[in-house]
């Protein structure tokens, strides 16, 4: 008898394996319909103490930020731009079908363009905002959408910006002047 009831139960077993192995053959993956690229944009000053200019960084209001997407061939198939509000904070959303293709996140670029504030309009590099940084891990997918989410970009005042000291060959002085 219990040799039976092990045998009913280890044929049930298989069997409910088995339609749950064809039920997930039929599964689909949800096609992303929208990107949503989130961060900040920040004022660090640099003549303030060492406190204040790593932890004191202030928000930027109206400040610019872009995304570029290219596609496998190196051409621009998507710009879009987003201002921050007064908290700093962008949200870029991106239609991820252009003209019936799907875009390439790894492929988009994200980077500052502009600051309305003329004490604090200077370009840093900081999590690479003056070059651009690519989509690399979303942060958040849900449904039909992705999300990433960028490191702070920062802007810095005028006084802290650092001279240009590259030697360039068309100046017939062979240094600035």
């Amino acid at each position: 008898m219990r040799a039976m009831a092990m045998l009913i139960f280890a044929v049930l077993f298989i069997v409910m394996g088995c339609t749950q192995t064809a039920e997930a053959s039929n599964y689909e993956e949800p096609k992303i319909e929208t990107i949503h690229v989130g961060g900040k944009v920040l004022c660090q000053d640099c003549t303030q103490g060492w406190n204040e200019w790593v932890h004191g960084a202030k928000p930027i209001k109206g400040g610019k930020v872009s995304v570029t997407c290219m596609d496998e061939r190196s051409r621009v198939v998507y710009y879009g731009s987003d201002l921050t509000d007064e908290k700093g904070q962008f949200d870029l959303i991106i239609n991820n079908y252009i003209n019936g293709k799907e875009l390439i996140p790894k492929l988009c670029s994200v980077r500052l363009v502009s600051s309305p504030d003329a004490t604090c309009n200077i370009l840093t590099n900081f999590a690479g905002g003056r070059t651009g940084v690519k989509l690399n891990r979303p942060s958040l997918m849900y449904r039909d959408s992705v999300k990433y989410t960028i490191d702070p970009f920062y802007y810095t005042t005028p006084t802290c910006e650092k001279p240009d000291t590259d030697y360039h060959s068309d100046n017939a002085h062979g240094g600035h002047y």
